[in-house]
């Protein structure tokens, strides 16, 4: 892979809780337009990562910086108007909403109208709201679910309900997009889809970091893969050196691996 600018750099980060270390002193640099795999056995502190990245955890110790910006202390909110979304294990859509209303929510931090401008609703308002809902239109088709988008969220099978979650988080207009194991529950056509869909976001110009324990979705798209184990990482390489790192059979793939 070509030497690409370093989007995304974590130096030796750590997070403790009470007497427990979940994650020691991690250190990793993303690249842009690359899809970086994170993998490890529960428990290793992959999550927490993502959380320590996303403004939930305040690191215990060490320096995340977005874009050359250090994010230390940054709110959730702030994070995402910088240009970071992500994605959670367990599925947060609002069911009760079409699928466009989905997305459309998720664009609130791009936009100018606030609740005076939201109910005298004047032309700029108008012209707003009207972009926003094509844009959204823009994002489902680009995730394969236009033709769903009046449904209510609810309805949409499983492996549907997951891509909505990725469009929606496209739709904070992110360069970098945090995954956190999104083909788990899927069958394997879905997961077919999924991969194809990651590989499209980082093609259209994104950088992908992903959380995944399918060790085919994760081996057959990331550019590179670190591995987690305790907390600390004990390999960096690309997937095919990472396949065969005694370390990492050991701790992770199962000594029959």
């Amino acid at each position: 892979m070509t030497e690409q600018q370093v989007i995304l750099s974590i130096q030796e980060l750590s997070k403790s809780f009470g007497g427990l270390r979940a994650v020691d002193l991690v250190t990793l640099d993303i690249q842009e337009k690359e899809i970086f795999g994170l993998i490890g056995p529960n428990g290793a502190g992959k999550t927490t990562v993502f959380n320590l990245l996303t403004g939930i955890y305040t690191p215990t110790s060490g320096i995340i910086r977005f874009k050359e910006e250090e994010l230390n202390g940054r709110k959730p909110y702030e994070i995402t108007q910088k240009g970071m979304a992500r994605t959670f294990q367990n599925i947060r859509l609002f069911g009760s909403m079409t699928v466009t209303d989905n997305v459309s929510i998720a664009q609130h931090c791009r936009t100018r109208a606030e609740v005076i401008g939201s109910i005298l609703k004047p032309q700029w308002v108008k012209n707003e709201e009207m972009r926003i809902k094509v844009r959204s239109h823009e994002l489902l088709s680009f995730v394969g679910l236009y033709e769903k988008r009046e449904e209510l969220a609810r309805n949409l099978p499983y492996g549907e309900q997951r891509r909505l979650e990725i469009a929606r988080a496209l739709a904070t207009e992110p360069s970098l997009v945090l995954l956190d194991e999104p083909a788990a529950g899927m069958n394997p056509l879905e997961t077919l889809t999924l991969m194809s869909l990651i590989s499209k976001i980082r093609d259209s110009g994104l950088t992908v970091l992903l959380i995944e324990h399918d060790m085919k979705v994760v081996m057959g798209i990331s550019d590179r893969i670190a591995v987690l184990d305790y907390g600390k990482k004990i390999a960096e390489d690309v997937p095919e050196a990472i396949r065969s790192n005694e370390k990492v059979i050991e701790a992770y793939l199962g000594k029959g691996a």
